[in-house]
């Protein structure tokens, strides 16, 4: 069982109380604190990427994002979302249109913040594991894999992105309303803010299948096109390549989800055919 004790210096320098039981990701450690009696959230960050996400969030300063209270090297003391609704449940019980919506607002909020992009990473960069399973496997993930240099080759309207803008990353914060944890940190185009949405909630739970239906796909892209006013054939190629990139990570781990992803680039696909 995790203890305490390694977020024993951050209560004592923040005069935290815990508030809950830790909780472990493969990236992280989290303990909910009350600070001055509010609830927040104590996260150590044990990977490079989380700990440029904490950066990204602090920069935000709670517009569209969790706020951040402080930050010390690898831990940060944030806003915890303490509101009962929750995204893939809505999502699951007939409100995807509404689901969609609010990650459209969401993300819209976080770009209009200008930040400057020096410290986060670039879209190229982000795409490597797409090329190396593009390379060896060929079939969609090579396909995927030469959209994604032309794409690059030609990025429109670029901006600082979370990157992972999903389901799970977008909490209820009461009277705050939605607002977004966990960013990656990318510097890309915009259309790519919105990938992530179109496999989710299904990779948390593909025993209760929400985005893996074509018909639900086509109303997605709709919405999220008029939502975002983006070009749909623009925003359908991001979605190819994204769910080719997020199948690659998954053949990289050996991990049945690629079926997923694999499924909503299949249904890109079709579109961008038709």
């Amino acid at each position: 069982m995790l203890s305490e004790r390694m977020f024993d210096p951050y209560l004592k320098k923040w005069a935290l109380l815990g508030d809950g039981e830790p909780l472990v990701t493969h990236t992280s450690r989290l303990l909910p604190v009350l600070k001055a009696g509010e609830p927040a959230m104590l996260k150590l960050c044990l990977t490079d990427e989380e700990r440029r996400g904490s950066r990204l969030l602090e920069q935000w300063a709670g517009e569209g994002a969790a706020r951040v209270f402080a930050r010390d090297g690898l831990a940060v003391l944030m806003e915890r979302a303490t509101g009962q609704r929750d995204l893939a449940n809505m999502a699951r019980g007939g409100e995807d249109d509404v689901t969609c919506l609010v990650l459209c607002c969401v993300a819209q909020q976080l770009h209009n913040h200008r930040l400057a992009p020096s410290s986060f990473v670039p879209m190229n960069r982000w795409f490597r594991a797409l090329r190396d399973v593009g390379a060896a496997e060929g079939g969609v993930f090579s396909e995927a894999a030469k959209l994604i240099d032309k794409l690059l080759e030609d990025q429109r309207d670029i901006h600082v992105l979370h990157g992972d803008l999903h389901h799970g990353n977008v909490l209820d914060f009461g009277a705050r309303g939605w607002l977004a944890i966990d960013p990656k940190g990318l510097v890309g185009e915009r259309a790519f803010e919105y990938v992530a949405l179109f496999s989710n909630p299904d990779l948390v739970n593909p025993n209760v299948p929400a985005a893996s239906d074509q018909t639900c796909f086509r109303r997605r892209v709709a919405i999220v096109a008029e939502a975002a006013r983006l070009d749909r054939r623009r925003l359908l190629q991001w979605v190819f390549v994204g769910m080719g990139l997020s199948a690659s990570w998954f053949v990289e781990e050996n991990s049945p989800f690629a079926t997923i992803p694999l499924t909503i680039a299949e249904f890109a696909r079709v579109e961008l055919n038709n």
